[in-house]
């Protein structure tokens, strides 16, 4: 039997694995678990599925990595069936994967740089993820991350096109930029390009790129050169994703953020004005350590007063080791109520986001089941099957609570 890779996570993971896909390929009957370490239920279902895996395929070999594995890899190697454990660096090293090799789990927090990996196939998904940056230099009191993937290392300019290039010539139509704080991107490379400069860079070495887009982006951060790109470049998709994390000053400074509710509403109302119709999405974390009735009312204000089509809700999860596990606590009960009404909120956005589209013409990568996105990445099903991975213009002809229908124009 082949390699079987299950990823949890994030866009980076699932850039990782397919790296992984092709270091791997001469193994045989081995299951790669690509764990995620930012909410306790990430863990919990990595476990849960590597407990499955053991169940019905006891002869399989199971290697363990992502962030959970590096920052207790003593948990993980001591499941049943678990044969190895790799580092977020050690899994990315052709090295491991060779005949004989062992866990390995480097000290990430010494970490200077990040390998160049060309990855030419994405199992299952019409657009390609590119890495950019590896690691974060920020500590926000919630988060465990940093200790995962180590500083912030930004991968040369040069090094990105060349996979752009390579991933468009395969036939992929779009190109998502990933990383796990991308807005960081560039002070640790000659010159200190920065995310827009780099952008904007990457368009004019690779011009046969339809569809650029970025993953999740800090609102305190996008620098003067992205600014111009969201206002003036077609193909840069006219869709933003916030690391938001709430819509309270008083929340916003015990997470350690690095903007406040009004800075946050600014960077939405600018990139309206510079993109009239942009989609705006947020993450957003319920029931942090502290937050009172009053405090999460101002955040779920915030929601309908940003006008946020699309959220990522997560109830806040401790994280053993972070200041934020230390503050006093939100019952779990009340976490989940507070994630059901952003989600509900986030739901009445999206609704009257989709209903404004009923009768545009909008440019559809189609994906499977006659599915895909917008380039607003609202999600739609076309009236009439397509082949996946190509661009088409469609009329937007209604509505669900969950997509836009429409048909090839």
């Amino acid at each position: 039997m082949s390699v079987d890779i299950l990823t949890f996570g994030c866009r980076l993971n699932a850039y990782e694995s397919e790296v992984m896909r092709g270091l791997s390929a001469t193994a045989t009957d081995t299951v790669i678990v690509n764990t995620c370490a930012v909410t306790a239920e990430a863990e919990r279902q990595a476990r849960q599925a590597i407990r499955k895996v053991a169940r019905e395929r006891p002869t399989a070999r199971i290697v363990v990595t992502g962030c959970a594995a590096q920052i207790d890899p003593g948990s993980w190697a001591s499941m049943p069936n678990v044969d190895r454990v790799l580092g977020n660096d050690d899994k990315l090293k052709p090295e491991s994967w060779l005949p004989g090799a062992g866990s390995a789990v480097s000290d990430i927090m010494a970490a200077r740089e990040t390998a160049a990996h060309l990855v030419t196939e994405f199992a299952s998904r019409a657009r390609a993820f590119v890495q950019v940056q590896q690691g974060c230099d920020h500590r926000c009191t919630f988060c465990i991350i940093p200790f995962g993937r180590g500083p912030n290392r930004s991968v040369p300019i040069g090094v990105i096109a060349d996979q752009v290039r390579t991933l468009v010539a395969g036939g992929y139509q779009e190109v998502v930029l990933t990383g796990v704080d991308v807005a960081s991107y560039g002070p640790d490379l000659p010159g200190a390009p920065s995310l827009g400069q780099m952008i904007r860079r990457l368009l004019l070495a690779v011009p046969e790129l339809p569809r650029l887009r970025l993953s999740s982006i800090d609102p305190a951060a996008i620098d003067d050169a992205l600014w111009r790109l969201i206002a003036e470049e077609p193909r840069l998709m006219p869709h933003l994703h916030l690391s938001l994390q709430a819509g309270s000053d008083l929340i916003l400074k015990r997470m350690r953020r690095r903007h406040l509710r009004a800075e946050a509403l600014q960077v939405v109302h600018r990139a309206r004005d510079l993109r009239p119709g942009i989609a705006i999405g947020a993450d957003l974390i319920a029931g942090f350590p502290t937050e009172t009735d009053e405090l999460f009312d101002e955040t779920l204000r915030f929601v309908s007063e940003a006008a946020l089509p699309y959220l990522h809700v997560f109830p806040y999860s401790e994280r053993p080791g972070t200041p934020a596990a230390r503050m006093p606590s939100v019952p779990k009960p009340v976490r989940k109520q507070r994630a059901a009404a952003l989600r509900e909120a986030g739901a009445a956005e999206a609704g009257r986001f989709f209903a404004a589209q009923i009768g545009r013409t909008v440019s559809l990568l189609t994906e499977a089941d006659q599915t895909g996105h917008s380039e607003h990445f609202a999600p739609v099903r076309l009236m009439q099957p397509t082949e996946p991975g190509r661009l088409l213009s469609a009329r937007v002809t209604g509505a669900t609570d969950e997509t836009l229908l429409a048909e090839a124009a």
